[in-house]
Protein backbone atom coordinates (compact mmCIF):
# COMPACT_ATOMS: atom_id res chain seq x y z
CA UNK A 1 0.00 0.00 0.00
CA UNK A 2 1.17 3.67 -0.64
CA UNK A 3 1.14 5.78 1.87
CA UNK A 4 1.75 8.79 -0.50
CA UNK A 5 -1.38 10.72 0.76
CA UNK A 6 -0.95 10.51 4.38
CA UNK A 7 0.15 13.36 6.23
CA UNK A 8 3.58 13.70 7.81
CA UNK A 9 2.75 13.18 11.28
CA UNK A 10 0.68 10.19 10.46
CA UNK A 11 3.77 8.72 8.51
CA UNK A 12 6.36 9.26 10.83
CA UNK A 13 3.46 8.13 13.91
CA UNK A 14 3.28 4.63 11.92
CA UNK A 15 7.10 4.46 11.53
CA UNK A 16 7.50 4.58 15.13
CA UNK A 17 4.94 2.12 16.08
CA UNK A 18 6.67 -0.28 13.50
CA UNK A 19 10.30 0.58 15.64
CA UNK A 20 8.42 -0.01 19.25
CA UNK A 21 7.10 -3.05 17.89
CA UNK A 22 10.56 -4.78 17.41
CA UNK A 23 12.10 -3.38 20.11
CA UNK A 24 11.37 -6.33 23.06
CA UNK A 25 7.38 -7.31 21.75
CA UNK A 26 8.97 -11.20 22.72
CA UNK A 27 9.37 -9.97 26.67
CA UNK A 28 6.48 -8.47 26.95
CA UNK A 29 4.43 -11.34 25.35
CA UNK A 30 6.30 -14.24 26.50
CA UNK A 31 5.94 -12.78 30.63
CA UNK A 32 1.90 -11.99 29.42
CA UNK A 33 1.85 -15.57 28.78
CA UNK A 34 3.77 -16.80 31.77
CA UNK A 35 1.19 -15.13 33.74
CA UNK A 36 -1.52 -16.15 32.13
CA UNK A 37 -0.70 -19.43 32.60
CA UNK A 38 -0.13 -19.21 36.03
CA UNK A 39 -3.27 -17.87 36.80
CA UNK A 40 -5.09 -20.71 34.98
CA UNK A 41 -3.15 -22.95 36.76
CA UNK A 42 -3.86 -21.48 40.12
CA UNK A 43 -7.70 -21.55 39.22
CA UNK A 44 -7.96 -24.96 38.32
CA UNK A 45 -5.83 -26.14 41.29
CA UNK A 46 -8.47 -23.93 43.57
CA UNK A 47 -10.96 -25.86 41.70
CA UNK A 48 -9.77 -29.22 42.22
CA UNK A 49 -9.75 -28.76 46.24
CA UNK A 50 -12.69 -27.16 45.79
CA UNK A 51 -14.13 -30.71 44.52
CA UNK A 52 -12.27 -32.81 46.87
CA UNK A 53 -13.50 -30.74 49.77
CA UNK A 54 -17.19 -30.76 48.41
CA UNK A 55 -16.86 -34.51 48.14
CA UNK A 56 -15.39 -35.57 51.29
CA UNK A 57 -15.84 -32.79 53.56
CA UNK A 58 -18.83 -30.96 52.94
CA UNK A 59 -19.32 -29.22 56.08
CA UNK A 60 -16.05 -27.04 55.19
CA UNK A 61 -18.00 -25.56 52.26
CA UNK A 62 -19.76 -22.80 54.71
CA UNK A 63 -16.65 -22.33 57.03
CA UNK A 64 -14.75 -20.85 53.90
CA UNK A 65 -17.97 -18.75 52.88
CA UNK A 66 -19.39 -20.39 50.08
CA UNK A 67 -22.82 -21.77 48.98
CA UNK A 68 -23.28 -24.93 47.50
CA UNK A 69 -24.27 -23.26 44.53
CA UNK A 70 -21.10 -21.41 44.54
CA UNK A 71 -18.90 -24.32 44.81
CA UNK A 72 -21.19 -26.00 42.26
CA UNK A 73 -20.75 -23.31 39.83
CA UNK A 74 -16.95 -23.31 40.49
CA UNK A 75 -16.39 -27.09 39.33
CA UNK A 76 -18.62 -26.64 36.70
CA UNK A 77 -15.94 -24.07 35.17
CA UNK A 78 -13.43 -27.48 35.40
CA UNK A 79 -12.94 -28.73 31.35
CA UNK A 80 -15.79 -32.00 31.50
CA UNK A 81 -13.20 -34.29 31.30
CA UNK A 82 -11.70 -33.56 34.41
CA UNK A 83 -15.78 -33.30 36.55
Amino acid sequence: MNDTFASAPHQSACAGRAVRSRTSPRRYSLAALRSAVASWREQTHFRWELKRISRDNPHLIDDIGLTRRQVEEEIAKLPFWQR
